[in-house]
């Protein structure tokens, strides 16, 4: 077995050099498979996958579950639906962008989503697996030249066939040859330049980039990249939870406070450690122009200032709020005193 993925390894990386008319790896399953046939060699082939018995196909019928409105089914399909959902939701979005570097186009991830989950619900009512866009099919597809429309619909089809009639042909296929085509599509598809990156890369990013993919070996997709998604997140919070401040004096009985910065939750902190209540003058203005609230916490954070400056005697008021600051403000009917003529300031809002 060993031998035949080494020879296939070999057809793969020689035979583009001399042609691409035929695809090599199409080449490979075909000559090692009759050399394997016609010798009697003894390894592992597809057929003794299946419990040791060649699989037999057929074509589906249209069924609907008499279960498809139970709640008690419906309870213990969700989990491995959301799963199974987003796994081949994100494989299909990273299939399209690794194909959209190699070819230099773009494709449209929206239509990607929908056509794959009209196609999974019609599936269903067949019997049939759910499916997504495999990115080793789809390089094996590129990289032989199938470019269009056509190739995928020639694969589907094909298969079709192969798994509803031809599966004799396919059980004496060795599972070496198909082994071997997928080392070499993970060869060319691994981004062998992380490895220098990760030492030029942030501790942090580094550290996603590694988690996610032990998680994924150790788990599943789906859950390597929400947590990765998670990760980063928080590392996202982390690095920005801080507000910066410039103070000057307006007159003897005013100050005047620029924020830099969003307000959100994580940086609330080094929001109230920006304020000086207890030595600040009677009239205390927060400017928002570089600044933005971002959350219900940002607000809260303003009103119990406010209700600090207020207990000391002193008034707070706001000046320069971007609109979407506005909104979330009196989203929350935050008792907060703001300017009346308070202009539009682009670039809060665009900030």
């Amino acid at each position: 077995m060993y031998a035949i993925v080494a020879v296939t390894m070999l057809i793969m990386v020689i035979l583009p050099r001399y042609t691409r008319a035929v695809p090599a790896g199409l080449v490979a399953i075909v000559a090692l498979t009759l050399l394997v046939y016609l010798t009697g060699m003894h390894t592992l082939l597809i057929g003794d996958l299946a419990n040791l018995s060649a699989f037999k196909g057929q074509l589906p019928s249209f069924h609907v579950p008499p279960t498809l409105f139970s709640w008690e089914a419906i309870r213990m399909v969700a989990p491995y639906a959301l799963i199974v959902a987003l796994v081949g939701l994100i494989e299909s979005l990273l299939t399209l962008a690794v194909l959209d570097e190699l070819s230099g186009t773009r494709g449209s991830g929206n239509k990607e989503c929908v056509a794959q989950g009209v196609g999974n619900v019609t599936c269903g009512f067949f019997g049939a697996m759910p499916g997504c866009a495999m990115i080793g099919q789809s390089i094996i597809n590129f990289t032989s030249g199938g470019l269009g429309r056509l190739s995928s619909a020639t694969a589907a089809i094909g298969l079709m066939v192969l798994v509803a009639s031809l599966t004799d042909l396919l059980n004496i296929i060795p599972v070496g040859v198909l082994v071997g085509i997928m080392f070499m599509v993970s060869i060319g598809t691994f981004e062998w330049s992380s490895f220098g990156h990760l030492k030029k890369m942030p501790p942090e990013d580094a550290f996603v980039m590694v988690a996610v993919t032990i998680i994924t070996i150790f788990f599943d997709l789906a859950v390597a990249v929400i947590i990765g998604v998670i990760i980063s997140a928080l590392v996202f919070a982390w690095k920005h939870a801080r507000i910066y401040a410039r103070t000057r004096m307006l007159g003897r009985h005013a100050k005047l406070y620029e924020l830099s910065g969003p307000l959100f939750f994580g940086s609330v902190q080094s929001f109230y450690d920006t304020f000086d209540v207890e030595n600040d003058p009677k009239v205390v203005i927060i400017d928002f122009k570089n600044a933005r609230v971002m959350d219900s916490s940002g607000v809260e954070a303003i009103e119990k200032l406010t209700e600090k400056y207020a207990k000391a005697g002193k008034k707070l008021t706001l000046r320069h709020l971007s609109d979407d600051c506005k909104a979330v403000l009196d989203r929350a009917q935050a008792n907060i005193t703001r300017e009346e003529d308070d202009p539009e300031y682009k670039v809060a809002r665009d900030y």
